[in-house]
């Protein structure tokens, strides 16, 4: 599975579990550790880490792949790792604190090697 159908496999499993505000950023022209970054917000810990077990279980499934997850059920951030595709579940004031989408967006394109 190429990292546009990872994108829409993550961006669904969120979606159905009707995870919040749901933004996917393109970041490959800025760095080389991924694609493509989704990030949503939950209403609970509880939510967030259904949300992250939803995109687990998916992509074991129809994408025969093996993610990481990252940040227990009591957690207000949970990372799913899939390789090209990394997905950030966050409770809303955690979201905002960090702001993963203006960071990325704001980040100067980078190289192969790192380097501008």
């Amino acid at each position: 599975m190429d990292s546009e159908q990872l994108k829409s496999l993550a961006v669904d499993a969120v979606e159905s579990m009707k995870g919040q505000d749901v933004a996917v950023l393109d970041v490959r022209d800025r760095t080389s550790m991924t694609d493509y970054m989704v990030i949503a917000s939950g209403n609970s810990n509880r939510h967030i880490h259904s949300l992250a077990e939803e995109v687990v279980q998916r992509a074991k499934q129809e994408a025969d792949s093996k993610p990481k997850l990252e940040g227990g059920e009591t957690t207000d951030w949970v990372l799913v790792d899939m390789g090209d595709v990394i997905v950030h579940l966050m409770l809303p004031a955690t979201r905002e604190f960090y702001d993963l989408e203006r960071f990325w967006r704001d980040a100067p394109g980078l190289g192969a090697a790192g380097t501008e």
